[in-house]
């Protein structure tokens, strides 16, 4: 029986060295936690208050929130009437632009028509240019003012 108590206090004494490493170094970092725990503590009291900050932050967020939405809210209504206003205007330029474009064509045809002789005698050729002449001019002017206009019309499109 000697020689089985002697091996299994071998077998005892070996698992007790490996128990007693683990034991040494779990006393080691038990004493680093214990040392580390005030700073734990403050880490965790930061932790909370960050926490309860951020809580009471929420509803000063929410506020400024809805009311930078409101006046958001106002700029885009605004800026809603703003465009189905311009849409109109454009539009009503449009449309004039293309009036002013008949005009003008048919000022040209107009002054077309005077340019080239129907009648040949002196009473009838006095008679035409006299009666036309202010016609003619104004249709001179105002059609380098609707080119004008024209161009400055299809450059904002």
């Amino acid at each position: 029986m000697g020689s089985m108590e002697l091996l299994i206090n071998l077998i005892i004494i070996g698992l007790l060295i490996p128990t007693i490493i683990y034991a040494y170094r779990l006393n080691k970092n038990l004493s680093l936690l214990r040392q580390n725990q005030n700073s734990l503590a403050k880490l965790i009291q930061s932790l909370n208050e960050a926490t309860i900050k951020a809580e009471h932050s929420i509803p000063k967020l929410k506020t400024a929130t809805e009311s930078t939405s409101g006046e958001l809210k106002e700029v885009v209504d605004n800026a809603k009437l703003l465009k189905d206003d311009l849409m109109f205007i454009n539009e009503r330029a449009d449309n004039l632009a293309d009036r002013l474009e008949n005009v003008i064509h048919d000022g040209r045809q107009v002054q077309n028509s005077i340019n080239t002789p129907h009648n040949t005698s002196a009473s009838g050729s006095d008679t035409a240019p006299s009666a036309n002449t202010p016609y003619q001019t104004s249709a001179a002017d105002r059609s380098e003012a609707e080119l004008e206009l024209l161009k400055a019309l299809r450059a904002i499109k």
